[in-house]
């Protein structure tokens, strides 16, 4: 797939001699990681296992310089030219480690055949090195359209000289001109929102909210303005050559100009000359919203937010969730070229503002959903598939490392769908000539277990297809291709046609998965 979005790795070429691989994304870290500076090195480490696992894409976390130093996630822009090389706020490294160790992850990545996207976090500054006096007018935060009493002159924290770096890479200084305006006036030591003397919102905002929801946090950059305009493709185009990466995942698109993606996303992949893959975060409730950011340009593609909410409300529900209905109203039942999937990130993981956390129970669901499906480009979370420690003792998806190879070896070819009830829901995959012994059928409910008869093609006729993830009973395809497929209560099952599941069975790695999703399963029933 290849369009004005740039080339993801949704349809990853094969190596020399062998056929396209389904691609998956890992979003590789989560909230709550330590802040020990290893992750670069254990993203590096990992990066074989990546590969096996079927990874074609991993969206790093920001690996810039933020307001807390080795302690800041990296949405608290600092300085967006300090990958953990300058001793600025108080270590060289970042939460994550030095901008060699980053260098060293994105090149073991290249190593396995891995695209590296990297965290563009562009609407904010945060860690100021001075404030400047401004004429600036307060606003309401739940209308920022509306003044409160008179403008006056505040003290901002908008000085951005980054004495530590001392101009290496740029001699770009910012100061209160660079922004749209502050939540911190330093002289009354109030908070508010305050708007500059002679700026403005950005009007091609989300309007939905506040308003106007251009401001966020922190000193808002004024993106529109042309000086920072030019230094913001300049670092782009920087950081492109300098760090050899595949794309950018932006975020916060509800607050930022959508003019101002637009072009420099033009702009970077013409000075980077080449295809850039790029995923977005427009944080939104429906299809239409996302369709309206994309607009006819389609110069990127956008996390399916809708989707993920449909697959929470359906983990809350007490099987009261219309599982027919699981794609209702998503980017991907809409423009599925331009939809990345996703289960669970890091804003929805406990404790954050977008907390909505796909229950336990349902996440193998989730995942099937996404992973095993023709349409979309899933990204799977970090948290999910090594666990979150750190973020409430949340364990990983047992069955998530056998899903991603399911997706990576059989779930190929035309794709039937029997989400024709509200409980129990299925759709299989016939497989095709160019991945051996593929096909696959899902069958999956939120209530009581049940069954479905289900089309898998008229090449699987006579053939006996066996549970790997489910513990039923193996079932045969009849003359005409057609099968009759279980699951237990409150369950998924996923089923192979014999010759690749007896593979799979040899395999030493799923084998020990397949034991401890059964040792799962059976300390469920105790």
């Amino acid at each position: 797939m290849s369009d004005a979005a740039g080339t993801p790795a949704s349809a990853a070429p094969g190596a020399a001699g062998r056929a396209p691989m389904n691609g998956t994304m890992l979003q590789g870290f989560s909230w709550y990681l330590p802040a020990d500076g290893s992750h670069w090195r254990r993203i590096a480490e990992q990066a074989a296992s990546f590969a096996y696992e079927g990874i074609t894409a991993v969206w790093l976390p920001p690996a810039y310089k933020g307001e807390k130093g080795a302690a800041d996630v990296g949405y608290g822009v600092y300085d967006a030219y300090d990958l953990g090389e300058f001793d600025q706020k108080g270590s060289v490294r970042t939460k994550y480690g030095t901008r060699a160790e980053y260098e060293a992850a994105i090149a073991a990545l290249h190593d396995g055949g891995i695209q590296a996207l990297a965290d563009v976090v562009l609407n904010q500054r945060l860690g100021a090195d001075g404030c400047e006096e401004v004429v600036a007018q307060e606003v309401r935060g739940s209308d920022r359209d509306a003044r409160i009493g008179e403008s006056r002159t505040i003290e901002a924290w908008t000085r951005f000289d980054f004495p530590g770096r001392a101009g290496a890479y740029s001699d770009f200084r910012w100061d209160w001109t660079c922004f749209h305006g502050v939540d911190w006036d330093e002289r009354t030591r109030t908070k508010g929102i305050f708007l500059f003397q002679g700026k403005h919102w950005d009007d091609a905002v989300d309007r939905a909210e506040n308003g106007n929801y251009d401001y966020l946090m922190g000193a808002d950059v004024d993106v529109n303005y042309q000086v920072v305009y030019d230094e913001l493709v300049r670092w782009g185009a920087w950081y492109v050559d300098a760090c050899d990466l595949d794309g950018f995942r932006l975020d916060a698109l509800k607050h930022i100009d959508r003019g101002f993606f637009l072009r420099w996303l033009s702009d970077v992949r013409a000075r980077a000359g080449r295809e850039l893959f790029c995923v977005g975060e427009y944080w939104a409730r429906t299809a239409d919203e996302l369709l309206g950011y994309l607009g006819d340009e389609r110069a990127m593609s956008l996390f399916d937010v809708p989707l993920h909410y449909n697959l929470y409300r359906a983990s809350c529900s007490n099987g009261d969730f219309d599982l027919s209905r699981i794609f209702e109203g998503t980017l991907v039942e809409r423009d599925p070229v331009h939809a990345v999937t996703f289960a669970e990130n890091h804003d929805t993981q406990p404790g954050q503002a977008l907390q909505s956390f796909v229950q336990t129970w349902f996440k193998p669901a989730a995942y099937a959903l996404i992973l095993l499906r023709e349409a979309g480009y899933p990204c799977v979370f970090y948290g999910d598939l090594y666990g979150m420690p750190n973020g409430g003792d949340i364990p990983a998806v047992t069955e998530l490392p056998l899903l991603m190879e399911i997706r990576r070896r059989f779930a190929y070819g035309p794709q039937h769908d029997f989400l024709d009830a509200p409980d129990v829901v299925g759709w299989t995959r016939e497989g095709d000539d160019a991945h051996r012994g593929s096909g696959v059928a899902v069958v999956l409910t939120d209530r009581d277990g049940g069954e479905k008869r289900m089309y898998v093609g008229e090449r699987h006729v006579r053939e006996r297809w066996c549970c790997v993830i489910g513990e039923q009973d193996d079932v045969e395809v009849d003359a005409d291709g057609w099968a009759t497929f279980r699951t237990l209560d409150g369950r998924l099952a996923v089923y192979l046609p014999e010759d690749p599941a007896a593979g799979l069975e040899h395999d030493p790695v799923l084998r020990a998965i397949r034991r401890e999703i059964d040792d799962d399963t059976e300390e469920m029933r105790l």
